[in-house]
This record gives C-alpha cells, structure tokens and sequence, in this order.
C-alpha cells in the first residue's frame, strides 16, 4: 500500500511501518471530515499540505491536490454550513453517513449488528460520549485507523484482521457513500473530500484483494 499521507491529523502508535502510519493519517482525516466540518486550523494544515507523488497514485495524488487547494478557498463558517446542509438536513439529510443505508439489508438483519460484535471483539467498542450507532463510517474509519497504525497503547492489528474487517464492514458501502457525497447538489467543498475518499477506498480495496 503506496498511500503517502502529507499532514498527520491524529495521534497514532508511531511503532507501525511507515506506510501503515500513512494509512492510519488517512482514515483519521476522513473520519474527521464526516463526523464534523473542518475548523479553521483543519483548513489551514490542510492548505499547507505538500503534495502526493503522482508515482505513488495518481488518482490520489490529483484528489489531494484538490483538496489542498479547496482547503485555502474554504472558511470554516462556510464548511459547517455545507456540512450541514449535507449531513444534517431537517428530516432526512441529503447524503447518509450510515453503512447500512447502503447496504440494502432488512432491519432484522442490519449490519450494525454485525459490526457491534466486531468491534467488541477487537476491543473497539463505542466511546464514551459517543451517541452515534456503531455504523456511521467516521466511527468505522477511526475502527481502521487503530487497526491499520495502532493507537491509544496498542499497535497495529495483524493484516489478515484488518483486511477481514474492511471487507466485511467498511468495503461495502464507503466507495458508495463517497459517490453520493460527489453528486449532492450542495457539495462544494465536500466534492474534494469525497474524491480522496474514493480513491484512497480503491487504493485499499485493491490492496487487500492482493493480500
């Protein structure tokens, strides 16, 4: 996996490979931007970011290059009113954050089941604090982030478990949400995140089937 990330957004156990230390930086980023919109000093590192070698990915590489330069445009009152008209419409919100809106399971067999015992099993279970079920995908990429590059007193997860896990849980609706979050109407600076996610998803989906 050949993902470079460019700014480190969270704190992650620096005893992982290079590479998977990078990964971990992009889940923590994406998971970020979906649970709340950037804050100005988000929007800041993001601007000064260097760029992605185009060798490594290209689609990435150009994703992030948007993404930088969407984020010195952007002012965060403007990316809280986005993020809301987005995530948090009154009634339904234009684009869902949850993996079992797109996985079309009945309710009797949702996936959030599923994916509370797994996060039970690997010691991942909600945080205190937290109100959001356990399939809203920035709990989901935080998930992937500690098990990519470790964090909070552990390293990282052996890559069989992270790869059953990212296919069972994440894989099957995340390239789906990020396409959605591309085609809502009122996605302006979202359209940006929503490239890097979606290549930054092909990159990993491409990886594990390699593995």
């Amino acid at each position: 996996m050949t993902a470079q990330a460019a700014i480190p957004v969270s704190a992650v156990h620096r005893a992982a490979a290079p590479e998977d230390v990078a990964r971990g930086d992009f889940y923590a980023l994406l998971s970020r931007l979906i649970s709340s919109a950037p804050d100005g000093a988000l929007l800041a590192s993001l601007a000064a970011a260097e760029p992605i070698p185009a060798e490594g990915d290209p689609a990435l590489a150009k994703a992030w290059q948007g993404l930088v330069h969407a984020s010195s445009a952007m002012d965060a009152d403007a990316a809280q009113e986005e993020f809301g008209a987005l995530f948090e419409g009154v009634g339904k919100s234009e684009v869902s954050c949850y993996a079992g809106f797109y996985g079309g399971a009945p309710a009797v067999d949702h996936p959030r089941v599923r994916i509370q015992a797994d996060l039970a099993a690997l010691g991942l279970g909600r945080p205190e604090g937290v109100a959001e079920p356990e399939d809203h995908f920035a709990t989901l990429l935080d998930a992937m982030r500690v098990l990519a590059a470790g964090g909070a007193g552990r390293g990282p997860a052996p890559l069989a478990e992270q790869k059953r896990f990212f296919q069972a849980n994440v894989e099957p609706g995340l390239a789906k949400f990020f396409a959605a979050v591309g085609r809502a109407p009122r996605a302006n600076y979202y359209r940006h995140v929503a490239a890097v996610g979606a290549a930054f998803t092909a990159l990993e989906t491409e990886s594990f089937q390699l593995d």
